[in-house]
């Protein structure tokens, strides 16, 4: 089998579960680092194994249109491609279409958009989305699903849902990798009847693991709490659930509370090479005059190799310098923060002390 599922041990909704792919292992919860362009920006593959990534996201849309598939194929796949031996998933490449709001448009059929990079026109189908993602070779591949836009009216996001259980049932039909895992994608927006008709409409179709789609895109974090607390118990017990889109510490925190296993956001590399860090206070933007002549690590009981090695003035320096060592530090530095504090979090669940842990995150951490 290209998936086995073991859940180890549960805290409240809290889940701890050993997830073996292809490629390797994967405990969870599990935070994914995003390689969009077949690469965590700044990052080499060893870095990213020092920091404790155990699997990581790459995109779709980005690969399809540069270099194309058909290249990565003929490299023998994306894990050898970009040199990475441990588990990859792949996104359908919806989302990134549902931002291109002005350069497509949605039918039946699938979805043309005009390329960000030279305006060349396309089709996605689900048919040809699957051609490349089992082309791509990822360890995990998404069905191709429409997201629909926060704020939106019933009908539109009713819509979007009646496409992507469509387009999953075509995914399913021509999916024929055995070493690839095909997910299920459950939308619905913030409508609770139409979540819950999603999420009973694809465990129907029985895939080996689903993400849960459509929240993050603006919505308040309330809202996107309260759909998980009544998506999560819909799901299947002994598969996957993959909340798309999110990584910032205090909604990897609460996602675990309502039961979610995995998570992937561009959060913690976007924000870093902008000069911000995450840390158990909150955020610290390292540009600030205030950090010139402050000799301390980011992070004082951090073990990465920024904190290990240089002072919050001297990243400061060299982010105000433009040097790239100050990005590939504040980046190196989120993503082991992020891989850490979902390895406490599991840690915890076993200890069956995950609401100990949580009230002491919250007690702790300034947003």
């Amino acid at each position: 089998m290209c998936l086995q599922f073991e859940l180890e041990h549960t805290d409240g909704a809290a889940r701890a579960a050993t997830l073996t792919l292809t490629h390797g292992v994967v405990k969870t919860p599990v935070f994914m680092p995003v390689g969009t362009c077949a690469t965590v920006k700044t990052m080499s593959p060893d870095e990213l194994k020092e920091v404790g990534a155990q699997i990581i996201l790459s995109n779709t849309y980005h690969l399809y249109l540069r270099p194309g598939h058909d290249l990565v194929a003929e490299a023998g796949g994306l894990h050898s491609f970009m040199n990475w031996d441990r588990p990859i998933l792949t996104d359908s490449g919806g989302f990134q279409i549902f931002s291109l709001a002005e350069l497509r448009k949605l039918t039946e059929e699938g979805a043309q958009f005009a390329s960000h990079i030279d305006g060349s026109r396309h089709l996605f189908t689900p048919e040809k989305v699957m051609e490349i993602e089992q082309a791509l070779g990822a360890d995990i591949a998404m069905c191709f699903d429409e997201c629909s836009p926060y704020p939106a009216e019933f009908a539109r996001v009713q819509q979007a849902d009646a496409h992507t259980l469509h387009w999953a049932a075509r995914c399913q039909a021509v999916h024929q990798r055995r070493d690839q895992a095909l997910f299920g994608i459950v939308q619905g927006g913030l409508f609770r009847e139409l979540r819950e008709k999603s999420a009973r409409d694809l465990v129907k179709m029985d895939f080996p693991g689903y993400g849960i789609g459509g929240l993050s895109v603006g919505e308040p974090k309330e809202m996107m709490y309260e759909a998980l607390d009544y998506t999560t118990p819909l799901m299947p017990v002994d598969k996957p659930r993959y909340l798309m889109g999110v990584g910032s510490p205090d909604c990897l925190v609460e996602g675990v509370a309502r039961g979610v296993d995995m998570f992937d956001c561009v959060l913690p590399t976007r924000i870093a090479r902008n000069g911000t860090v995450m840390t158990p206070d909150g955020k610290l933007v390292l540009r600030n005059a205030e950090y010139a002549h402050d000799f301390r690590p980011i992070q004082e009981d951090c073990g990465c190799y920024a904190c290990r090695n240089f002072s919050r003035a001297y990243i400061r320096h060299l982010l105000k310098a433009d040097e790239i060592l100050g990005i590939r530090l504040t980046t190196i530095h989120n993503l082991y923060y992020l891989c850490h504090l979902m390895a406490e979090i599991r840690a915890a669940i076993f200890a069956d002390c995950f609401q100990d842990f949580r009230r002491q995150f919250w007690d702790r951490y300034k947003m």
